[in-house]
């Protein structure tokens, strides 16, 4: 079932550490001509273990207040609106991105704790299990460099190639696509990837690309080219679909990549069929 022409970008409010994320879903928001969603679960059970019940609610309002301000200084006139909810944070937001265009959530400091990331840590749990794409963001500001996406060959990763064609036009940025191939196979590997891209570049006039075709670990080399990326995306599973939710290289940038990282899932093959009847270029006239 296709998500309205509506679908707003939902953010994920846990504490005041996500407020950042509220700032940078506000650009995508109004970037895409999306309404904003912000919503916060209540734990009642939290709440009934405080000294007053109402500490807790007021913190949620004045939570969910400070977040409506930053909207409205970052993206004045951008449609916002705020809901707190009775639930867990996780089921309530996976169940919401069924019908949402893009969902973000903080990364909860996973890409600077330089400890192992449970497969549990809300965040991950979202990037596995959501209905949409999913915005990570980092608490550090990217840098202003290119927008990265990681090609395989694979649909999905198709997919992730047009979504990232359309962050690059409406950031006005240029566009950076990484092929990483395990054995150098010399010019047929670059003109593989030379040919993925002009299949989308066609749309895309005003975007200027780069095509780098790199040997190595995929993971790695896609981290380590996200360092000077404003924002990377990927695939949830690219070729990978033995692997579950989220494959190798979805899960390294996850972990690691120090910008925020779009996993590209929910969407059934190239834009403009079944689910992504959602992706912004379909509501063009």
């Amino acid at each position: 079932m296709a998500a309205p022409t509506d679908a707003a970008v939902l953010v994920g409010l846990g504490t005041e550490r996500n407020l950042p994320v509220v700032r940078l879903a506000a650009q995508e928001a109004a970037a895409h001509n999306r309404p904003l969603c912000l919503l916060h679960a209540f734990n009642w059970t939290a709440a009934l273990q405080a000294p007053s019940v109402a500490g807790p609610r007021a913190d949620a309002e004045e939570l969910m207040s400070r977040a409506t301000e930053i909207v409205a200084e970052v993206e004045p006139g951008l449609p916002v609106g705020g809901e707190i909810v009775e639930g867990a944070l996780v089921d309530t937001l996976v169940r919401r991105s069924e019908t949402a265009f893009l969902l973000a959530v903080g990364d909860g400091g996973m890409a600077t704790s330089g400890e192992c990331v449970s497969v549990e840590a809300p965040t991950v749990q979202l990037a596995a299990r959501a209905g949409c794409p999913v915005l990570v963001v980092r608490r550090e500001p990217p840098p202003q460099g290119p927008v990265l996406v990681g090609v395989d060959g694979s649909d999905s990763s198709q997919a992730a190639l047009e979504w990232a064609f359309e962050c690059a036009a409406r950031r006005k940025a240029r566009l950076s696509a990484v092929r990483v191939v395990e054995s150098e196979q010399g010019a047929e590997d670059a003109e593989l990837l030379v040919g993925l891209v002009e299949r989308s570049a066609r749309r895309f006039p005003s975007v200027a690309v780069e095509c780098h075709t790199i040997r190595g670990d995929p993971g790695n080399v896609l981290v380590e080219q996200s360092r000077s990326a404003q924002v990377v995306l990927v695939a949830a599973r690219g070729d990978e679909p033995w692997r579950g939710m989220l494959g190798a290289v979805s899960q390294a940038l996850l972990y690691h990549s120090p910008a925020p990282v779009i996993v590209v899932r929910g969407l059934t093959g190239i834009p403009g069929h079944g689910r992504d009847a959602r992706h912004p270029r379909d509501q063009r006239p």
